[in-house]
């Protein structure tokens, strides 16, 4: 199973590479960044602000005695554009981080940021929703080196915080620097189809001076479940899903502009997030929201970043037009409770 569960990461990705999992999304980018540490020798990382702030954190927490270095580039209007990241990316470079659909759901052309990135020999690590992928080009038809992500929506549930699926896939030229494990398939003495594992990269499996991560397990029976529910789809039902997801989120978008008092910050194609601006404070408009019955997403303010008005919105397939309905009336209700 997970020998097929690799094969549906690199489909996804496009990608030639992919490891058996990982502990969760943030873990993985945290194993990419030391990963182009290996490969380029080099310990600076530029990254984009529309990078998850909670995979930031576990990334500097993870490599902070490694002597890495982080710069933040600043987007515009949401955005991950060249202009703004490209002229941090210099000689001393490891890597640069994307994120695709970013963190507040916008949908970028990441092509110009990877060329000049390459142009400067730094790698590309691209954080990718695996559900966007059945309607977005894969970021490794992009040019991306790494690329990770977090499997936890791919037929997997919550509970009490996990549990979560690293997911990691690499280019042919850095296989031997991916972490983790890797299955391969082969045959045994009487010619029969056999499965096994290919690569070790951990320390308790090679040299300690080879090992290139210490990590020490997948998560083999949630990569079973999204492999699962992978078949299940398939390129067309994945596809539908996605269309679903990015369908509603526009739809919402569109009936909540319609009233005074909000504003949405970014512009562009969205896929199942995006930041509302409402008229006071976040944490009030979400407190009424859920005395109402409606979790109505996160504020910025609590993911520590500084906008006290901000909230992330995300929605999946899951949500009814009947819901989201009820969403704007409740929002329109709170406008006009606020301007009393």
């Amino acid at each position: 199973v997970i020998y097929e569960f690799q094969t549906m990461i690199c489909e996804l990705y496009g990608m030639p590479c992919a490891n058996a999992s990982l502990y969760d999304g943030g873990s993985a980018l945290a194993e990419a960044v030391m990963l182009s540490r290996g490969h380029t020798k080099k310990r600076r990382i530029v990254w984009s602000d529309a990078v998850n702030p909670n995979y930031r954190r576990v990334t500097e927490t993870i490599t902070s005695a490694l002597g890495v270095s982080f710069v933040t580039g600043r987007t515009s209007g949401g955005k991950q554009t060249a202009n703004d990241l490209a002229m941090l990316i210099d000689e001393q470079t490891a890597a640069i981080v994307l994120q695709y659909p970013n963190f507040y759901g916008v949908v970028d052309d990441l092509r110009p940021i990877i060329a000049k990135a390459h142009a400067n020999g730094a790698l590309v690590i691209v954080v990718a929703d695996p559900i966007a992928m059945g309607l977005l080009t894969p970021p490794g038809e992009m040019g991306a080196d790494v690329v990770v992500g977090e499997g936890q929506s791919l037929g997997n549930y919550m509970s009490f915080g996990g549990p979560y699926l690293g997911l990691f896939a690499t280019t042919d030229e850095l296989v031997r620097l991916m972490p983790g494990r890797v299955v391969g398939m082969t045959k045994d003495v009487d010619g029969r189809r056999g499965y096994v594992l290919t690569l070790q990269t951990r320390e308790q499996h090679i040299r300690r001076d080879k090992a290139t991560s210490n990590i020490c397990t997948n998560q083999g029976l949630i990569a079973t479940r999204a492999t699962l529910y992978l078949s299940m789809l398939g390129p067309t039902g994945l596809r539908e899903l996605g269309l679903s997801c990015s369908r509603r989120c526009h739809y919402l978008m569109d009936e909540l502009a319609k009233i005074p008092g909000y504003q949405q910050p970014h512009k562009g194609p969205h896929f199942r997030e995006f930041l509302l601006t409402v008229p006071i404070s976040a944490e009030k408009f979400c407190e009424f929201m859920t005395a109402n019955g409606v979790l109505a997403g996160v504020p910025l303010s609590r993911l520590g970043l500084s906008d006290d008005r901000s909230v992330l919105v995300a929605l999946t397939e899951n949500r009814t037009v009947e819901e989201m309905d009820n969403f704007v009336t409740l929002a329109r209700r709170f406008a006009k409770e606020v301007a009393v």
